[in-house]
This record gives structure tokens, C-alpha cells and sequence, in this order.
């Protein structure tokens, strides 16, 4: 049976990331790789990341972030600004 986490962006960082209110702590458990599914309005990728992944620029990525939350990022750009994304948009983590 699917679960799923349900959450919001709550905080933009400085560098553009997407802060949500789903903590760390709530995602132990929650598969890493391809079988969890991170949507945050209508922007969808796969998988949670460590802080020091090596995927290429440009990839939008889910991350286990150094806040202590999951964060939404676009590697070496600006996700709340490309994806016009704003505090108070709802996040779902499924698997």
C-alpha cells in the first residue's frame, strides 16, 4: 500500500533552495531512490539526496538538507525563481 508524507515550503534559502516543514527525522524509512516520488505543485522528481551528491546543474533534486529538513533544490540555480514556487506551496513525499 502507498504511503505518503504530506508538507509545505516554508522558508526560501538564501541560495534560491525550497525549505520545507518535513523534517529529516520524519523520513527515516522512506525509500532513497527511485521508488519515492517528491511533488511540490506541478514539479515531480524522484529519489532523496544527501547534501554532497554529484548530480549535474540543472537537475531539480529532493534533499535530506543540511536545515534539518527536506529542501527542493535545482542544482546550481534558483529553484524558488525557475520553478516560481512560494512559500506555503504543499509538498508530497510518496512511496
Amino acid at each position: 500500500m502507498p504511503s505518503q508524507i504530506t508538507g509545505k515550503v516554508v522558508a526560501i534559502s538564501p541560495d534560491g533552495s525550497l525549505v520545507t516543514d518535513i523534517s529529516v527525522d520524519r523520513l527515516r524509512g522512506v525509500p532513497r531512490d527511485e521508488r519515492v516520488t517528491v511533488t511540490c505543485d506541478e514539479h515531480e522528481t524522484r529519489g532523496i539526496y544527501e547534501p554532497d551528491h554529484s548530480e549535474v546543474p540543472s537537475t531539480y533534486l529532493a534533499l535530506s538538507g543540511t536545515s534539518g529538513s527536506l529542501e527542493l533544490t535545482i542544482v546550481g540555480e534558483n529553484a524558488a525563481r525557475m520553478l516560481a514556487i512560494r512559500v506555503g506551496e504543499s509538498v508530497v513525499v510518496a512511496w
